[in-house]
């Protein structure tokens, strides 16, 4: 049996959690530099306020119904999460972070000692609420994808109560009739639309479908998808908890960038975020991809990228944060009032089976790069840094309705008086 947990809207959830005073409320999140709504509670939900819309195109909206607006804490968020996290864990053999607020759960040896899946569903539960005072939803399944389905169910569709159980045809007709095709995991836009136009509208009929015509039609992927849906396992748990391939970090600015210094120390800082994600996976870097742009809405619009190839894959912040150095003449511009900028690892190897090279010397250093990890996750991000990361704030996004980082900032602790 698989298990999904889920938070309900978790960044709204986790500002409501130190904050009782806007438990009852509805709490929207807005995107870096305040720029759109990415999370929306279900109070504001049922206001009919919408997802992914801009910010200043529906201020009057959320000022009409009183709506707390908040932008995002991902140092609050980050903690939350990892708190979450470790509260499932106790609950199974076998966990996967699927992402910051969902976990895939794997029980191997819990057939005989679990008679009613419902009932540690809410378990679950009321653990993790007791303990971090996070909603959640829990969908159970004989697959990944069913899983998945069960936990839409769990979350979004009435009559669940938070926990949903696919355990067989008829519990699995019950969900899928009620899902959109496009609700479907693996089921993307265009593919739904293609469905839509076949007259494949949710998820029990696309079920129905054959699949080898599936597979001659879109993909290997969507007939894996179908037959996840009908109980048959293709995904194995090493493909759910797949290494990401690509790792990115990405932002526009507070304000723009002009100065030369201040677009390395952005840069840098990106470059050290993505050094830690690689790391956290065991992974190496082959190919970095640096770039920096201006707006798109600027009169003449500049964007300038390059790709830095690795004589050896590292993980060694020192070599990333210098590679960048190295081709910062290529992507600076005089006068280029920068808007964006970013650094991707495209093309990562594994540390377990990297190919050393006979005349170039390793400079990884696992144990700096090991110690420094251990400072910052201890004391927080950015206790320790490398020079070229800077001391300004200059290339900071904006965050006007930002909320005490509660857990990771002395100064923000919540304070108890008797």
């Amino acid at each position: 049996m698989y298990a999904l947990v889920d938070a309900v809207s978790f960044y709204a959830s986790a500002e409501k959690v130190f904050d009782p005073s806007i438990r009852n409320k509805p709490v929207v999140v807005l995107t870096n530099n305040d720029g759109c709504i990415c999370a929306v509670c279900p109070i504001a939900r049922r206001l009919g306020i919408p997802k992914f819309e801009p910010y200043f195109k529906i201020k009057w909206l959320l000022q009409k119904h009183g709506v707390v607006v908040r932008s995002s804490n991902y140092e609050l968020y980050a903690d939350l999460s990892e708190k979450m996290m470790n509260v499932i864990g106790r609950f199974c053999d076998d966990q996967y972070i699927y992402s910051i607020d969902e976990s895939f759960l794997l029980f191997k040896n819990y057939d005989n000692l679990i008679k009613d899946w419902h009932k540690y569903g809410h378990e679950i539960r009321r653990a993790i609420w007791k303990e971090t005072k996070l909603p959640v939803g829990v969908g159970f399944g004989t697959t990944p994808t069913l899983a998945k389905a069960a936990n839409h169910a769990a979350k979004k569709l009435p009559g669940y109560n938070g926990v949903s159980v696919i355990d067989s045809k008829n519990s699995a007709k019950e969900v899928l009739q009620k899902m959109d095709v496009g609700d479907i995991w693996g089921i993307g836009r265009k593919i739904s639309k293609r469905l839509n136009l076949q007259g494949i509208n949710n998820a029990f009929q696309f079920s129905r479908l054959d699949p080898k015509s599936i597979r001659r039609e879109f993909s290997v992927v969507t007939e894996r998808t179908l037959n996840e849906l009908n109980g048959l396992s293709c995904l194995s748990w090493d493909d759910v908890r797949e290494d990401k391939r690509e790792i990115f970090s990405t932002r526009s600015f507070g304000q723009r960038i002009v100065d030369k210094h201040a677009l390395q120390a952005a840069l840098s800082k990106h470059g050290a975020i993505v050094c830690k994600k690689v790391r956290q996976q065991s992974s190496l870097v082959k190919k970095l991809l640096i770039f920096a742009s201006s707006s798109p809405h600027d009169d003449f619009y500049y964007k300038q990228s390059f790709v830095y190839e690795f004589p050896v894959a590292s993980d060694n912040s020192c070599d990333i944060l210098s590679a960048i150095s190295s081709v910062l003449d290529e992507i600076f511009k005089p006068g280029v009032r920068f808007y964006r900028c970013g650094v991707g690892a495209v093309q990562l190897e594994s540390r377990q089976f990297q190919q050393s090279d006979l005349f170039m010397p390793d400079n990884s250093n696992p144990q700096l790069m090991k110690c420094l990890d251990k400072i910052n996750n201890r004391y927080g991000q950015g206790t320790l840094k490398l020079g070229s990361e800077g001391k300004s704030e200059e290339f900071q996004m904006r965050r006007e309705f930002l909320s005490p980082q509660f857990t990771s900032n002395w100064k923000d602790i919540p304070k108890i008086r008797c």
